[in-house]
């Protein structure tokens, strides 16, 4: 099994920011991108790609301003992050792929899967909402992150970001992330163009997410064609971290049908 290490990788130059991405796996099997969350970086997820890692070549992104990415001068937003993963995806060649999103990476997949710029085969999104109406529901959560909040809340990524970034600001960080999350405009949510994606799709959501509510992910089930829901119990917002073992076998049955 391999793992993202912050060592192999290399960086993209794009509108601006320097991305940073690594890749893992067997080359010659289809290609798998992983997108983390908020104030995380794709160490994060090792525990997903480890495993997914034997049966895909899997492509791991720091998002914008996260980890090993520079935030840049463009403006932070999900359209952005949609643009730097088709970017890298169009540098690497690869004109079909599998998509696994978590929070505002499945936010962003989501953009992707609906754009059809780059053909998705499979899509998982976790812990991520889509609308306007999600925003407004956790707008009062959302406001309440500040620099001095978060570096409690994400202390181990905190620490992380501060030893990789090349241009550390996690004020600035933080600042452009609470736009994003509270983004109404076109360049945030999908919305309703998420019955634009095809790709064959699976949600999930932990039965105490306090971010993406029941209701919500069940009319987004309704609007993508054929996908599925899974609502985890015992599981609020990291449905990877808090129930591991579920996780594997739903992504494995998933990936391999």
């Amino acid at each position: 099994m391999k793992t993202f290490n912050h060592n192999s990788g290399q960086y993209a130059d794009i509108d601006g920011g320097k991305i940073y991405f690594e890749e893992i796996g067997n080359k010659e099997k289809p290609a798998l991108l992983i997108l983390h969350g908020g104030f995380e970086n794709i160490e994060n997820l090792n525990s997903i790609a480890s495993y997914l890692s034997e049966e895909f070549r899997v492509i791991g992104i720091d998002s914008r301003g996260h980890g090993k990415s520079t935030l840049g001068s463009k403006k932070l937003t999900y359209e952005q992050l949609q643009s730097d993963a088709e970017t890298i995806l169009t540098q690497l060649k690869i004109n079909t792929v599998n998509i696994f999103g978590f929070s505002d990476g499945g936010i962003a997949a989501y953009r992707i899967a609906a754009s059809k710029r780059i053909k998705v085969k499979k899509l998982v999104t976790m812990g991520s909402s889509w609308s306007e109406e999600d925003i407004i529901k956790a707008e009062g959560i959302l406001k309440t992150i500040t620099p001095e909040s978060a570096k409690e809340i994400f202390s181990e990524n905190f620490e992380t970001y501060q030893r990789l970034n090349p241009e550390p600001d996690f004020e600035m960080l933080t600042q452009s992330l609470a736009a994003m999350w509270l983004d109404k405009t076109s360049t945030g949510h999908p919305n309703e163009s998420v019955e634009d994606i095809s790709a064959k799709t699976l949600l999930i959501r932990g039965d105490n997410d306090f971010l993406v509510s029941l209701e919500s992910l069940s009319e987004l089930k309704d609007k993508i064609k054929g996908s599925s829901f899974l609502n985890v119990s015992f599981a609020e917002h990291a449905v990877y971290e808090e129930q591991p073992q579920v996780v594997e076998i739903m992504l494995k049955q998933f990936f391999n049908e």
